[in-house]
């Protein structure tokens, strides 16, 4: 056997993972130099979340819009959010949260999408918002056989020409590259420098800006991959094609399990601004869950820690309307930190960050949870005990002993649902 080195104490790694904070990110050697000074998030969930299956009272929608600016305070973690313009609850949305941000109240500052024509240019001119996003499909998929039969040309120009009506009317366009990890070089590059020859001529708050969609979620973190599948890439060829990197966002789809991965390849490689929804709202499987980008950007330096407590409200809220949180999605799902697992349960009696990533409660205003099942052991029962009554029981202790007998034959006799605290509660008390 190699020697291994004894030491006096454990090697915890304190500066990756620090008591009081989120893992950090420790670079080796210097730090990537494609690296945005500073990245952050955007919104659509009162878009894309809607789109994805999400409808919205005027009142939900703006209890959201409310729950963003708790969530992001003055960290300027979330900068941003957008809104559907068509309907008049959409309108009334709008409405409502431009009147808060142009109170000084509300750190979120509103804007709309709309589909790159003339006539939806026209529609939001005077609704009072800066910016604007617009539609722009970008594969061939779309160019050829969705909006425009005329192909790449004909697509091209109806966008433009949406794009000047936009720049007219004091507002600054952001291009959804739609599709763009399945569309060809030879639209993309040049049609943003088009967009970009047309706002030459308009002052610098009308700076246009692109958001590359990973629409169906095929894009990837890596960076030898051929162009359009090449987040990393992408990114880059956008960044020599003269976009700065406050000017670039990336809006990904998680399709196939790469969302978060993809979000912080795009980081990495020069792209600030991630666009997405808290709590991973949106079409199909999803955008883009904004917590979990954060997490990340905190841990590179990149952003300041906003208040993470605030989505448990949001969670809350949408298991009100009957949108609720998977139980065993990331951070803020039921079963998120709950373990069923004896040798866990243990774990959790002897050092309890063995089996959390971070300071949950702390950071999340989540607890660290046991459900008892045939293979949480007594271990399961004595942090159950502990936690609801702040008692520490032996593992020899007779009343334990005992009341675990009982329910190890319960799951012999063919139990199949766990053993939850407030099953307990009772028999526990006879205990002590």
């Amino acid at each position: 056997m190699s020697p291994i080195q004894d030491v006096a104490s454990p090697n915890l790694f304190a500066a990756a993972f620090p008591a009081d904070g989120f893992p950090q990110y420790i670079w080796e050697g210097t730090t990537p130099a494609d690296l945005p000074k500073r990245a952050w998030t955007t919104e659509t969930t009162h878009r894309d979340g809607q789109q994805g299956g999400l409808p919205l009272t005027t009142e939900q929608g703006l209890k959201i819009y409310d729950l963003m600016g708790a969530f992001t305070g003055q960290s300027g973690a979330l900068r941003q959010a957008e809104f559907f313009v068509y309907r008049p609850a959409d309108r009334a949305m709008l409405e409502g949260a431009l009147e808060r941000w142009r109170g000084g109240h509300h750190p979120v500052e509103p804007t709309t999408w709309i589909r790159a024509t003339r006539k939806d240019a026209e529609l939001v001119a005077g609704l009072g918002v800066r910016e604007t996003g617009m539609l722009a499909s970008a594969s061939d998929y779309h160019t050829f056989h969705k909006f425009t039969p005329g192909g790449r040309t004909q697509a091209a120009r109806t966008y433009l020409d949406a794009v000047q009506a936009v720049l007219d009317a004091g507002l600054r366009p952001r291009l959804h590259l739609e599709d763009a990890t399945r569309a060809p070089r030879e639209f993309i590059l040049p049609f943003v420098e088009e967009v970009q020859k047309l706002a030459a001529a308009f002052p610098e708050a009308q700076s246009p800006k692109f958001r590359i969609c990973d629409t169906m979620g095929v894009g990837l973190p890596l960076e030898n991959v051929a162009w359009p599948r090449s987040v990393p890439g992408m990114v880059r060829e956008l960044r020599a094609a003269g976009v700065p990197s406050e000017l670039l966002e990336f809006h990904p789809h998680n399709d196939t399990h790469l969302i978060v991965a993809n979000c912080l390849a795009a980081v990495m490689a020069g792209c600030a601004a991630i666009n997405g929804t808290l709590l991973g709202k949106g079409e199909r499987s999803g955008n883009a869950p904004l917590e979990g980008v954060l997490l990340h950007l905190v841990g590179m330096g990149l952003s300041e820690q906003s208040n993470f407590r605030a989505l448990n409200e949001l969670a809350d809220l949408y298991t009100e309307m009957g949108q609720g949180v998977p139980a065993k999605y990331p951070l803020y799902g039921r079963d998120a930190h709950r373990t069923r697992a004896g040798i866990h349960a243990d774990g959790l009696n002897k050092f309890w960050p063995m089996y959390a990533p971070f300071d949950i409660p702390a950071l999340l205003g989540r607890p660290l949870e046991v459900s008892l099942t045939k293979d949480s052991g007594i271990a399961g029962l004595i942090f159950l005990v502990k936690q609801h009554t702040g008692r520490e029981l032996s593992k020899d202790h007779a009343g334990l002993q005992a009341l675990h007998a009982e329910l190890v034959a319960e799951f012999d006799a063919g139990r199949q649902t766990a053993v939850e605290w407030e099953e307990l509660a009772e028999r526990v008390t006879g205990l002590l």
